[in-house]
């Protein structure tokens, strides 16, 4: 059957099977730890596991499409500062 019917690729599949595994991580850690332990960040929000996670998505979106639209449409690059991105926003934010 594919993914075809809706035009998707497989990359995009990727994309939306990774965010399904992020919001599944996040619901086992908060049914494992409730509450996640909100915390101060560098930018002065309280802030808990599931904010962090929202920031990182929609800061790496930004990165992309940034990327996209002033650089190429080689991915990889950005790839790595999303990861960078995530990191610094789990560990400071």
């Amino acid at each position: 059957m594919g993914l075809s019917w809706m035009a998707w690729t497989w990359p995009t599949a990727a994309f939306f099977i990774f965010i399904a595994c992020c919001l599944g991580t996040m619901t086992m850690l908060e049914l494992r730890n409730p509450g996640g332990a909100p915390r101060d960040g560098v930018l002065g929000l309280t802030t808990t596991r599931g904010d962090r996670l929202f920031i990182w998505l929609l800061g790496s979106a930004f990165i992309f499409l940034a990327w996209l639209g002033l650089v190429s449409t080689l991915l990889w690059v950005p790839l790595g500062i999303a990861i960078v991105f995530g990191l610094l926003v789990f560990r400071y934010v």
